[in-house]
């Protein structure tokens, strides 16, 4: 693993409402074309501003994934809660929208050999399945979380149970999972990627480096979460230049709609 350090540079502690999301902006761009939600629906704009195509979505579109000639999109679902909390996925033909399958899953990404991954994660489930360019199933693992595709394949598992037994893994060919080290937070927020392949993984408070070997190091303890207390904290990692935006939103134990946001900016070095 490549040695990286951080500097606390900033810490703020906010009380309130709930924060609002980030604004919204293209799902996916690749190689100037970028996916937007439109409407309630997809559309796929080219580098000179032309719409390609616009379709409807089956459910609100939440993430997306360009590749080859391809485009995967996840949902969240409309109306009545869909089975496992989470909407059907698109398997889209870039060039003119049309559906090429409709696989069930949570989150995504797109491998290097054109062939794509969904974790259909719910109640007594919890895998992940690789998938060919035209949705057919090709392999499987028990394992699923946020994915790094750089070459191959990482998992920040988010498995929701107390106590967790969440790690972080890599996927191997055949359904084989080769294990990392162990989190103490079973839904912890999606990682960030390094130039060197180093993941940065907020778990629990506490910032880790998880190398590409999968060995990993304690950056900083920001906000030690003891066990009892992760339910009610939401983390997210930013990343802006050689700086590093790290943000925790806890829910008040009893007063329902007030929030306190603690932020850190912190300065990234290599070392």
């Amino acid at each position: 693993m490549g040695s990286w350090r951080v500097t606390v540079l900033d810490h703020r502690r906010l009380g309130g409402g709930r924060p609002q999301g980030l604004p919204e902006g293209p799902l996916a761009r690749r190689d100037g074309v970028e996916l937007h939600v439109r409407g309630g629906g997809l559309a796929c704009v080219d580098a000179t501003g032309t719409v390609r195509w616009q379709r409807p979505c089956p459910g609100r579109p939440n993430a997306a994934h360009l590749f080859a000639d391809r485009a995967l999109v996840t949902t969240d679902p409309v109306g009545h809660a869909a089975p496992g909390g989470f909407g059907p996925a698109l398997l889209l033909d870039l060039a003119d929208g049309r559906t090429v399958a409709e696989p069930r899953g949570e989150r995504g990404a797109a491998l290097d050999d054109g062939r794509f991954v969904l974790g259909p994660q719910g109640p007594g489930t919890f895998d992940t399945l690789a998938y060919d360019r035209d949705g057919t199933p090709v392999d499987a693992w028990p394992s699923c979380g946020h994915y790094v595709a750089d070459g191959g394949l990482r998992v920040v598992e988010t498995d929701r149970r107390h106590p967790t037994g969440s790690r972080v893994v890599r996927l191997l060919p055949g359904g084989r999972v080769e294990s990392g080290p162990l989190l103490a937070d079973p839904q912890a927020p999606a990682p960030l990627v390094l130039p060197d392949g180093t993941l940065l993984v907020l778990d629990a408070g506490v910032l880790l480096a998880v190398g590409r070997d999968l060995d990993d190091a304690v950056l900083a303890e920001l906000l030690p979460l003891s066990p009892g207390e992760r339910p009610r904290f939401t983390g997210a990692l930013h990343r802006t230049a050689d700086r590093l935006d790290v943000t925790l939103v806890e829910r008040h134990p009893t007063r329902m709609g007030a929030y306190t946001t603690h932020g850190w900016t912190l300065g990234l070095h290599p070392s």
